[in-house]
This record gives C-alpha cells, structure tokens and sequence, in this order.
C-alpha cells in the first residue's frame, strides 16, 4: 500500500529530489556516489545522505539491494506514478481534453 504522506514528504525535500534525479539518470548507485553527487550542490556528509536516504527508503521510492558487501540503491518510481495518478493527472485532464478540442476545432476551421 502507498503512504501519500510519506511520499509528498520525502518530496518536499531539494536534497532528496537531487537524489532521486541522480537515481533516475542511473539507477543502482552506492551510498558513496550519491554522496559525490549531493556534495556538488550542498555540504552535506554522508550521515547527511544516509538519512535522506532512509527517509526515500521508508516512502518506498528508493529500493536497496546488497550485491556483496555493498549496498546499491534503485530508483522505484511506482509511487512517484500514483502520485501522479491521484493527485495530478486527474486535475489537468479536463484542460487538456478543453486544448485537445479547441485545437481540433480550430484546424477544421482552418481547411
């Protein structure tokens, strides 16, 4: 089951979203290269990190998987997909079925 309020609060986050963007570039990444990622854009350590990570993890947006003795951590974008689902697809749907037929209209105007 999805916890929406896990996931909008693992959202609000910059850092978090920085992550998240990282993962979905490519997905699989260690908790040292995150932390080179993050540590481009902030000063934040890797206890830093691993804290946003814990934070996707609980919200079920980031999957950890040990290969070995390290662990590697996935992108899991279902729950970014029902979010959109539920909160924004079915607000914008009428306006862009309005565009849809005003632009059907106005090119049968036009020929």
């Amino acid at each position: 089951m999805i916890d929406e309020d896990l996931i909008f609060k693992a959202l609000a986050d910059g850092t978090r979203r920085l992550i998240l963007d990282a993962l979905h570039t490519q997905s699989g990444q260690s908790l040292g290269a995150l932390e080179e990622i993050v540590a481009d854009r902030t000063e934040m350590s890797r206890f830093g990190v691993a804290k946003h990570l814990k934070v996707l993890e609980a919200a079920d947006l980031v999957i950890v998987q040990r290969h070995g003795r390290q662990k590697l951590h996935y992108l899991n974008s279902v729950p970014i997909r029902a979010i959109y689902d539920r909160w924004i697809d079915k607000y914008t749907e009428p306006q862009v079925r309005a565009l849809t037929v005003l632009k059907q209209k106005a090119e049968t105007h036009h020929d």
